[in-house]
């Protein structure tokens, strides 16, 4: 993204310095002219001026006044350097739009080879205040993304972060196929509208059976509708901000903590979620001889089953089981050695 933005800081102020050394040249030779007509034939700075414009711009007008010898000689030089510096700045100008037009073919090339080879990744629609927080947070983990948004005014934004992205109606079937739905891992919808939130689920869910699908409601009925519609859960913004506040003010403590553990840049304590797969070498082994406390330094809150249920501070007899995920707490290097082991 710094990068990005370093390239095109580099690019305006580049062209910022032809268009300026232009204006300057231009400007200095109409001063040139205008004092060598005032002084060479005694004219007033009106008519000096005037002159000057029409012999750079070769309009074809009749001279103003008698012009003498030496003042023709002078008009000659000044056409000269007015055809010079006019060729140089139109060059410049045709040379930006030329540079211009390249890039943005080349950016819709790689942005379309993107979005053709994109695998496994999530779908944001909307780009909006809690759209962009989304986006942010996948991009720093790395976690591949696309993004939809109808507003012109994101794309600037988003090619700044060097998020792949797509100008459009999420509510269209074609957008959704663009934005590679059916290779996708989960779709995030956060739009204004309730209604078009409710649409995208419905069709997303329709062109991927598969689809994790997450949306935003701003109240109950949205959320009831929402879940029929496909949507695996549902987030009130509103509502989750509120209980924050209360909980912040209750327990705030607590809130500290659960902040301290969930910031992605803490590396002393982290708190993850961790799936066991079928291969793992601790799949059929007890927590007691696991190790995961003593060897690992990390504390097994909570276990939740296969099948959806949830065991909260699990006894040490509890037996870790391929498909269950593991609610661990602990240094951020320790959990990343027991997310290996259970893999």
């Amino acid at each position: 993204m710094t990068m990005n933005r370093q390239r095109k800081s580099s690019r305006q102020s580049k062209a910022l310095g032809h268009a300026l050394r232009g204006a300057m040249l231009l400007v200095l030779i109409l001063l040139v002219g205008t004092m060598g007509y005032v002084l060479l034939e005694g004219w007033p700075v009106l008519d000096a001026l005037y002159m000057t414009i029409i012999t750079i711009t070769t309009v074809g007008f009749g001279e103003v006044n008698v012009v003498s010898s030496s003042g023709r000689v002078f008009t000659i030089c000044i056409i000269f350097m007015g055809m010079g510096i006019m060729a140089y700045s139109l060059g410049m100008v045709a040379q930006i739009m030329v540079e211009t037009q390249v890039r943005t073919i080349l950016g819709r090339r790689k942005l379309g080879k993107e979005l053709r080879s994109i695998k496994n990744h999530y779908i944001v629609c909307g780009f909006g205040r809690i759209g962009k927080i989304i986006a942010q947070g996948l991009k720093s983990q790395r976690v591949p993304l696309v993004v939809i948004d109808q507003s012109l005014d994101s794309k600037e934004i988003l090619e700044e972060q060097d998020i792949p992205y797509i100008i459009g109606d999420a509510t269209s079937d074609d957008i959704l196929m663009e934005a590679g739905i059916e290779r996708a891992k989960g779709l995030i919808t956060v739009v204004l509208s309730n209604a078009d939130n409710l649409f995208i689920t419905m069709t997303a869910r329709g062109l991927n059976p598969n689809l994790f699908i997450l949306s935003r409601a701003d109240d109950d009925a949205t959320e009831k509708k929402l879940m029929r519609a496909g949507a695996n859960k549902v987030v009130l913004p509103y509502l989750i901000g509120g209980m924050r506040m209360v909980q912040t003010i209750l327990r705030p403590v607590v809130m500290d903590f659960i902040d301290f553990t969930m910031h992605e840049k803490n590396i002393e304590l982290k708190l993850e979620e961790l799936r066991v797969g079928e291969r793992s070498r601790l799949n059929g082994i007890s927590l007691l001889n696991s190790g995961i406390r003593k060897e690992m330094n990390v504390i097994i809150v909570a276990i939740r089953k296969k099948g959806g249920e949830m065991i909260f501070n699990p006894s040490s007899e509890t037996v870790i089981e391929a498909g269950n995920t593991l609610i661990a707490l602990g240094p951020a290097k320790d959990l990343d050695q027991l997310s290996k082991m259970l893999h």
